[in-house]
């Protein structure tokens, strides 16, 4: 089942973000085919402030074991995340 991960990023935390990108987009890498979407979510001044991530687990403690393990959230870079479910009809 696909699960969709919405993170938002604490204020002012740009640079956390920006330390531990790497290491995210790493982490993100490892899960392969399971991967079927992943990008940072933008304000209004197209600067990053969030996490959106499209993944194929078993199940919803899967799903929130791989969030609990992101670098990001291990830096604590997230205000609030977010998962759930998610059906794609289209394209």
């Amino acid at each position: 089942m696909l699960y969709l991960i919405h993170a938002f990023d604490k204020p002012d935390h740009l640079q956390v973000r920006m330390d531990n990108r790497p290491a995210h987009v790493e982490y993100l890498k490892s899960f392969g085919e399971k991967l079927h979407a992943a990008g940072p979510t933008l304000d209004a001044a197209e600067q990053m402030n969030g996490s959106l991530v499209v993944l194929d687990f078993t199940d919803l403690a899967t799903a929130e074991a791989f969030a609990a393990n992101d670098p990001y959230a291990k830096a604590g870079l997230f205000q609030k995340v977010i998962i759930q479910p998610w059906k794609k009809v289209l394209p």
